[in-house]
């Protein structure tokens, strides 16, 4: 699925290609990390703007050690490409301090002239942002594109490095050009859609881990997925009388209670469909997680096995506000079938009355 949409991006983006902007001055920084940035976004707010020279790392890595840049850091980027191996270098600090990467224009200081609020990220740039340990995909008219003009020249002697860069980073070196048959003056311009159908991009949150095992003879399986908000976890646990499904929305300890005070209905989603609805005693806080639980009937294993998404949500009166998580389960479908075949097992080996 995802080649076909790739060779159909590739023919669309050669129809219509767009043109490179005009090369600008190195690579600059600015570093937002006064109280009221804090406050709102909790960690520093750092822009990147400008071509990314041979230095750019140097330069950015200077920052890192002195702790301008901390770990966790939000990275926005701005750039019309520049050097390839400077790229990926500026990825892979990213990727070391944990770090997320976003496009984004600087903050205009109060007396500087007006400039344009649109975020571009192209060649160099789109491997820097690919370091990011999570990556958000952009919005508005900010615009990304996985190879610019000019940069061929610079992949065809840098190829394997990039490559090996690219898999490093979880990320498939074909979905940005790192190939022997991509065209000198390529540029595939994606949307954010694009950007998370083919994981160049994951909002925040990494793909979920299964984990199979047996509680007291009963099949126990876990799917966890860690999220830059905090660990999501669910659980199915399949007993003769049925499943329990159990959703953990991991948070700080004081937001998770207050957020189980205020809540006033909880549900499970299948595939973006509310079932499973519950009142709110259903609802409570252990630790630092939001806990909702579930029992299903055996006859529920098909739908979730073949499900491509599930959700745990809580609501307020009226169901303004909700609060939870949806997990994207292709990554453990395979994990989901198997479970399957083990809960039917079980449920053929009782005795019929």
């Amino acid at each position: 699925m995802r080649w076909c949409w790739l060779v159909a991006v590739l023919a669309a983006t050669l129809a219509h290609g767009q043109a490179a902007p005009a090369a600008t001055a190195p690579l600059a920084v600015q570093i937002n990390d006064d109280r009221l940035t804090l406050a709102v976004t909790h960690v520093p707010q750092i822009y990147l703007y400008g071509t990314i020279d041979a230095d750019a790392p140097d330069r950015i890595g200077a920052l890192i050690r002195s702790n301008r840049i901390p770990a966790g850091s939000d990275i926005y980027l701005d750039s019309p490409g520049g050097d390839l191996k400077a790229g990926a270098a500026l990825g892979r600090l990213f990727r070391q301090g944990r770090m997320t990467t976003h496009l984004g224009v600087p903050r205009r200081p109060s007396r500087a002239p007006a400039m344009p609020r649109e975020a571009a990220c192209q060649g160099a740039c789109a491997l820097a942002y690919a370091g990011g340990l999570y990556r958000w995909a952009p919005t508005g008219n900010d615009r990304f594109a996985v190879q610019a003009p000019g940069d061929a020249a610079q992949i065809a002697g840098a190829r394997d490095e990039l490559a090996a860069y690219l898999w490093q980073m979880g990320l498939d070196p074909l979905l940005f050009g790192i190939t022997a048959r991509t065209p000198r003056d390529y540029t595939g311009w994606l949307d954010g859609d694009q950007l998370l159908a083919t994981g160049i991009a994951n909002n925040g949150y990494l793909p979920p881990a299964a984990q199979y095992e047996l509680v007291s003879g009963a099949p126990l399986l876990t799917l966890r997925q860690n999220a830059r908000e905090g660990e999501r976890r669910i659980t199915l646990l399949c007993k003769p009388d049925g499943l329990t499904l159990t959703a953990y929305y991991t948070l700080a300890p004081e937001r998770a209670q207050r957020i189980a005070n205020r809540a006033d209905r909880s549900y499970i989603e299948i595939d973006g469909q509310p079932t499973l609805q519950g009142q709110r005693e259903r609802i409570h806080a252990v630790d630092q997680s939001l806990v909702i639980s579930r029992p299903l009937p055996l006859a529920q294993l098909d739908p979730l096995s073949s499900a491509r998404s599930m959700g745990a949500w809580l609501s307020d009166k009226g169901g303004a506000v909700r609060y939870g998580f949806t997990m994207y389960l292709d990554a453990v479908r395979n994990s989901l079938r198997d479970y399957r075949s083990h809960c039917e097992q079980l449920g053929r080996a009782l005795p019929t009355s």
